[in-house]
């Protein structure tokens, strides 16, 4: 069984997310856990407190939901559960990492545009997890992605024949091209050009742990600048 986690606040995109995890299970059975966090309400009143977290949801989140609900009644190997989080730490989060048996954690591209800092948090904490990571791009929903560009840290140590093997044991996607990571992405051309040429419809990066930091100015990433989605595998899990 292949298990999806799914962080979200119910957006349009969630719909992307969803479509993605029942295209990685193929015909695997699976379940897809819609996860929405919340701060714990400031209260030492219980029924203060009870209240708070019966906030229902609005129009448009319903519709999302209903619509999730809908694509999983039509696909009879995949199952959809709504976890609702409240408060959150890393101890807490490697243990719904756990408990779900999740196998990819699917990150909607408006997730992380989220300014709550919860959002935010839950974002860091993932990257610290062994577990993969696909985040998702800001451009229309492709069913399945085939080609993949490798990025390459120079710091990881790692060959692209040692990620290949890990994407044929996991998932369906060929490295056709990669490419060297630098610091930053002033200049995307050579990857533009490298997307168009061999088709890309995938990026995948290498990640370690981190310390967990709360930045004023959030540095756009190479997910955001070319819309592409991003596989990031934990190095030592590779």
């Amino acid at each position: 069984m292949k298990n999806f986690l799914i962080p979200t606040t119910l957006k349009d995109d969630t719909i992307s997310a969803v479509k993605s995890a029942i295209s990685q299970a193929k015909k695997s059975d699976c379940e897809i856990v819609l996860m929405m966090v919340s701060e714990t309400p400031d209260s030492f009143s219980s029924s203060n407190f009870l209240r708070e977290m019966r906030t229902g949801l609005t129009k448009s989140q319903e519709e999302v939901l209903e619509t999730c609900r809908y694509m999983i009644d039509y696909t009879k190997n995949c199952k959809i559960k709504i976890h609702n989080q409240y408060g959150l730490s890393l101890p807490i989060f490697r243990r719904i990492v756990e408990t779900f048996a999740v196998k990819l954690i699917i990150l909607p591209h408006s997730y992380k545009q989220e300014t709550k800092r919860i959002h935010q948090y839950l974002v860091q904490l993932a990257g610290n997890q062994k577990c993969p990571i696909l985040h998702l791009g800001n451009e229309q929903f492709k069913e399945d992605f085939t080609k993949a560009l490798y990025i390459e840290n120079s710091s990881a140590n790692m060959h692209v024949k040692d990620i290949q093997q890990f994407l044929n044991e996991n998932f369906s996607y060929e490295i056709v091209s990669k490419a060297s990571k630098t610091d930053d992405y002033e200049n995307i051309t050579p990857l533009s050009e490298a997307i168009s040429k061999y088709e890309i419809d995938l990026l995948v990066e290498t990640r370690k742990g981190e310390k967990i930091k709360f930045k004023k100015v959030k540095k756009q990433n190479i997910n955001e600048k070319l819309g592409l989605p991003v596989l990031s595998l934990y190095e030592e899990l590779v």
